[in-house]
């Protein structure tokens, strides 16, 4: 093997080894956000909200159409919107309230 050969080899294996982190860390930031919105719905829950009560706060303009004066989340849902070309949170926590036993 010549020495160009070890040097691209090298450096093959070492940019697999840093993109396993970034995969490892793409999971445990999908996991974590997977585990707070099961942890909102069961509080929501817990409180007593309903689930368009939930939506409403989680989202107003969902509730009462783009044109409503308050935000709740706003920071969070364009951060979302930039990152995953959609609210996340909202779409997670909802699905996390529809897994939920009936009460």
């Amino acid at each position: 093997m010549s020495s160009f050969n070890l040097h691209a080899t090298v450096l093959d294996n070492y940019r697999d080894f840093v993109r396993s982190f970034f995969t490892v860390a793409e999971d445990r930031e999908a996991r974590r956000a997977q585990l707070r919105a099961e942890l909102d719905a069961w509080y929501a829950r817990a409180y007593g909200l309903t689930r368009d009560e939930l939506r409403y706060i989680l989202d107003p303009a969902d509730v009462h159409g783009p044109d409503f004066p308050g935000e709740t989340f706003r920071v969070l849902k364009e951060k979302e919107l930039a990152k995953f070309g959609e609210y996340r949170t909202r779409r997670l926590v909802l699905e996390a309230w529809d897994k939920l036993p009936a009460p």
